[in-house]
């Protein structure tokens, strides 16, 4: 196969701003609080004190970490009188965690 055929066989790229979308979305895997919250958010909807007290955090730092998985969309709130909620938005998250668990286990 030739140079060609191969970059012809690979098809079209995303365009350069899904790419750094994807790349700002896989960044935040890569830090170790996030991953504990999103997995206790895969397990049950809970509030900023409920994951600081479950990771033995500050809930400044807890709150810190949730703004930054909210602004990619990685996790949902509602609101509760003065409590706030977390989920994880979507079956996406879980999914992906599910795998890179698995992947690692192998």
């Amino acid at each position: 196969m030739t140079e060609k055929e191969r970059i012809e066989q690979t098809g079209i790229m995303p365009d350069e701003q899904q790419l750094l979308d994807l790349s700002e979305f896989f960044r935040v895997f890569g830090d170790s609080t996030r991953i504990k919250i999103l997995c206790a958010l895969s397990q049950s909807e809970m509030c900023v004190c409920d994951i600081a007290a479950l990771l033995q955090m500050g809930q400044p730092a807890i709150s810190h970490q949730l703004r930054m998985l909210k602004q990619l969309r990685l996790v949902k709130f509602r609101r509760e009188g003065k409590t706030v909620f977390y989920s994880l938005s979507d079956g996406h998250i879980q999914t992906i965690l599910a795998q890179g668990m698995e992947h690692i286990s192998e």
